[in-house]
């Protein structure tokens, strides 16, 4: 009788490929992740045109999650707000989240023009180098240079957090506007009585609960999506230019990366949580903000990961998170400090203290209403460019890398996020500190 070869033993192609795909499904979801996001980088530039191909993957992940975040954030937020019974809670909520993502944005921008001011990034770039990036580049820029003109300003952004239809709001994902009218329906539920009220709490609790599942399932295909974005991106991605903007990437990696370790655990601490136990249960977050780019698209995640594993209500996660992923950008601002000075010491435009203050006040007011999207940053650039006289042609100075440290501002958007719910939600007495996991203390 013949026995059947043990692919283990004598392994053909397929079966290693199945051995190890076998292998990979037993992976806990961040590691796939992290596996799929070192591959892309890894594999992107060997398959060429077709991790080009493939990205569509990639898009039809982050849509399917974008998908999920507008009925989330709106059922959440609801619920959260006619559960809290008391609006001047909900007022102090609004004023510690607002209050603690100003001073975060404001201390990250200033971050970011100490660094840049210190290290001179800019200084020393050839000239041919900076006329042939100013020319290859210039037709990328021009779409951004035409959406500064469709910024609103402060007031303008006042008038329009309104929605006028509500629905039109949701189509549009334009979150400052959900969030206005979640927070006034919510308000109104818990004007109503108790038996009237109880049947749209109960809908909205079940929407809630679904949207969790759906993220549940969605998530289950990440590595492939994760795989797709990161393979397109290093396929695209000119290392050519990243080592002439080399000093550049460094200086506002390395700002962003002092900040996340600096900041965050100071307030995790007074929050009285370890920044290791918050990390270590945190880090998938991290990873898929860093893939995706988006904060709206990590939003959904967020949400799950920041109550079932950090222990924020959802009360406070739901108000918290979604306003987060819209207004603060602690790693875009750091972005745009780096890059205003970078491109001004490559035009050799001098910069006065009174022009530095500007960027600051400007680069923070610009997170203001800013979509969590892709992208984003150098929208937000052009205006702190624009306010001081630079010409905006210098983007394309920076675009070339633009990928990378969209990637890494997102990462630091997003914990940011969470770090300020964690600290609200401690201050609200709404925090049940996770317990300790081994090698990890947590903080009493």
């Amino acid at each position: 009788m013949v026995q059947a070869e043990d692919p283990q033993v004598n392994p053909d192609r397929r079966s290693v490929f199945r051995l190890m795909f076998a292998k990979a499904r037993r992976m806990k979801l961040h590691t796939q992740i992290l596996l799929a996001l070192l591959l892309g980088a890894v594999l992107g530039p060997v398959l060429g045109d077709i991790a080009t191909e493939i990205k569509p993957i990639g898009d039809a992940f982050i849509n399917l999650l974008v998908m999920i975040v507008v009925p989330l954030v709106m059922a959440s937020l609801i619920i959260g707000t006619a559960s809290l019974g008391d609006l001047r809670k909900l007022g102090r909520i609004g004023m510690k989240t607002v209050g603690f993502y100003l001073i975060a944005t404001a201390l990250a921008v200033t971050l970011g023009l100490v660094a840049a001011e210190t290290l001179d990034p800019g200084i020393g770039m050839d000239e041919d180098v900076k006329a042939r990036m100013l020319t290859e580049y210039a037709g990328v820029t021009a779409e951004q240079l035409e959406r500064i003109a469709e910024k609103p300003t402060v007031k303008d952004l006042l008038v329009r957090i309104i929605p006028r239809n509500p629905f039109q709001a949701m189509a549009e994902t334009n979150f400052l506007q959900i969030i206005f009218f979640s927070i006034l329906f919510g308000i109104s539920l818990t004007i109503l009585s108790g038996e009237r009220r109880k049947p749209v709490l109960d809908f909205l609790s079940g929407v809630n609960d679904a949207m969790i599942v759906l993220v549940k399932l969605v998530m289950r295909v990440a590595p492939y999506g994760v795989f797709a974005l990161i393979a397109a991106v290093s396929a695209q991605f000119g290392y050519g230019v990243l080592l002439t903007l080399l000093k550049y990437v460094l200086v506002a990696i390395g700002t962003m990366a002092v900040f996340a370790v600096t900041l965050y655990p100071v307030s995790l601490r007074v929050s009285g949580m370890s920044p290791l136990l918050f990390f270590k249960r945190y880090y998938e977050v991290v990873l898929f903000a860093f893939s995706t780019s988006s904060s709206n698209a990590t939003l959904p995640l967020n949400l799950q990961v920041t109550e079932e594993d950090l222990g924020v209500s959802n009360e406070v996660a739901s108000f918290v998170l979604p306003l987060g992923a819209t207004v603060n950008m602690n790693g875009t601002a750091i972005y745009q400090g780096v890059s205003t000075v970078f491109i001004a010491q490559v035009f050799g435009i001098s910069l006065g203290l009174s022009d530095l203050i500007t960027i600051v006040l400007t680069a923070t007011l610009a997170s203001i209403g800013a979509a969590g999207v892709p992208g984003i940053g150098m929208v937000t650039l052009t205006i702190v460019l624009n306010q001081l006289g630079i010409p905006l042609e210098g983007i394309a100075l920076v675009v070339g890398v633009e990928r990378i440290l969209d990637m890494t501002r997102t990462a630091v958007n997003v914990t940011g996020d969470t770090v300020c719910a964690v600290w609200v939600a401690k201050t609200e007495g709404e925090l049940d500190v996770p317990t300790e996991v081994p090698g990890v203390a947590a903080a009493s």
